[in-house]
């Protein structure tokens, strides 16, 4: 229904992020681990295919949700001027 707000649980979605974020920050860790241990050439070459696409549709996914909160974002800071 438009212009209807749903009522949310503040305290549960600050404790849903702040643990997201820390799962993130460990998956960046890992990323950072191969990245800088391989090259894209190696992990192409000897990595499983399959592990490859599931983690490239999961970051492709996390992108495209990001993206949406950093234009809300930028719509409400630009909002504000």
């Amino acid at each position: 229904m438009p212009g209807v707000k749903k009522q949310i649980d503040v305290t549960r979605l600050k404790a849903d992020l702040a643990a997201a974020s820390v799962e993130l920050l460990s998956a960046h860790c890992a990323a950072d681990r191969v990245r800088l241990q391989y090259s894209p050439r190696d992990i192409v070459e000897f990595g499983e295919r399959r592990t490859l696409q599931r983690a490239i549709v999961s970051v492709q996914a996390l992108h495209q949700f990001f993206s949406q909160i950093e234009a809300q974002i930028n719509r409400q800071e630009d909002a504000n001027l």
